[in-house]
């Protein structure tokens, strides 16, 4: 699953707003909005703000099945 499609549907599970996600992470609503339409270039640490909401957090995925 996709970071952006976790994000908006973790969001709307708990029936939150992207402006309530914005708040409750410390983060803008313009950042949410980015984000949740997969923006390339976003700060990782804005990113982890959020997804501590949901307890998770970025970490490195390995691009070969076999590793």
């Amino acid at each position: 699953m996709s970071l952006p499609i976790f994000i908006k549907e973790k969001r709307k599970l708990l029936n939150l707003t992207q402006q309530d996600l914005a708040d409750k992470a410390g983060v803008g609503l313009r950042f949410v909005r980015d984000l949740e339409q997969g923006k390339l270039t976003l700060r990782m640490d804005k990113v982890n703000q959020v997804l501590n909401l949901f307890g998770q957090e970025l970490g490195p995925v390995s691009l070969n099945k076999n590793n």
